[in-house]
């Protein structure tokens, strides 16, 4: 037994001294070849991870992506003997998906065909020389079917290179039309004259405009100032012309009333003609209202009448006297 061999007895005898050795010589052997295995093991394993990336790299050269909403065009550096298409942009637009392409000989170039919006501020002046700040909103993409042409004049940065140059040109053009006023009046007049003009100079460059909005529209602080000046004229005038106006009403009132009461004048004298009956109408009336206003007074007890008695016991013939009020 290989185990008793470690014993402090044995250790020394001539068949430990050769078993030891034979043991040792065989796990040695073992090692050895477990070590070899797993070399080789890893060696393969390396061989494949660089298999799978050459692949993987092959694979991407290839095959190329067109997102959802995008198309590309594809271009040759030499002609393609396979497929018999020249050199430079291809006239074929390609769709969205996977495709395949030849390395280093074909490069796709991609573009977004989705509507962007764009907002694009500029400065003019109206036909009375009056500055205004413009700012124009636009809803823009490219016509797909034009797109090697757009590729070629312009590039992939198409929108950047045109649509701010024509925004302004067509603004300038159209504000210089209308004076400063018109332009707050007509607004919408002046939007459809700008998306007309600026459809048809987009449309020279194959670019298509969904909508076209003038979305900030302010002037300068002199002519602000003097709209408010005009403001507090008009209501200055609108006040002087209500007080002409009141004064007319009152004019016309008092003529009234000075006929009305020349006419009731005149119709009084020609009943004084027929006699005093008038006067004596007109006399018990106000006496009705002198008594019924000193009914109403708490101080007044006693209303004597005008023929009062004489002093010292005379006189005779004279009225009987009226008691108003009398109270406990």
């Amino acid at each position: 037994d290989f185990s008793r061999c470690f014993g402090r007895a044995s250790f020394g005898s001539e068949d430990c001294a050769r078993k030891v050795p034979r043991a040792f010589g065989n796990s040695t052997e073992q090692l050895v070849r477990m070590q070899s295995a797993a070399e080789t093991a890893l060696s393969r394993l390396a061989m494949a991870g660089f298999g799978i990336s050459v692949g993987t790299v092959a694979l991407n050269s290839v095959i190329f992506d067109v997102d959802g909403g995008k198309r590309a065009i594809m271009f040759n550096r030499f002609p393609n003997p396979f497929t018999g298409e020249g050199s430079g942009i291809q006239r074929a637009v390609i769709k969205e998906g996977t495709h395949f392409k030849f390395p280093y000989f074909q490069d796709p170039k991609i573009f977004d065909v989705r509507t962007r919006p764009r907002a694009i501020p500029t400065v003019t002046g109206t036909r009375d020389l009056q500055m205004v700040n413009i700012t124009l909103r636009l809803l823009s993409r490219p016509d797909v079917e034009k797109l090697p042409t757009i590729y070629q004049q312009l590039g992939l940065d198409y929108d950047e290179r045109i649509l701010p140059s024509i925004a302004n040109e067509v603004l300038k053009s159209v504000v210089a039309q209308y004076d400063a006023e018109e332009l707050l009046k007509k607004r919408e007049i002046v939007s459809q004259e700008v998306k007309e003009q600026l459809t048809a100079r987009a449309n020279d460059f194959h670019i298509q405009l969904e909508d076209i909005s003038i979305t900030h529209l302010t002037f300068g602080k002199e002519f602000a100032s003097a709209i408010e000046k005009k403001q507090v004229a008009q209501q200055e005038a609108e006040r002087q012309r209500f007080v002409v106006a009141r004064a007319e009403q009152e004019r016309k009132a008092n003529v009234i009333r000075a006929e009305g009461e020349a006419d009731a004048a005149k119709k009084i004298s020609e009943a004084l003609k027929f006699g005093p009956a008038l006067v004596e109408l007109r006399r018990l009336e106000a006496a009705r209202d002198i008594a019924a206003l000193l009914a109403k007074s708490k101080n007044v007890v006693f209303l004597p009448s005008n023929g009062g008695g004489g002093q010292g016991g005379g006189g005779g013939g004279g009225g009987g006297g009226m008691l108003l009020n009398i109270r406990d």
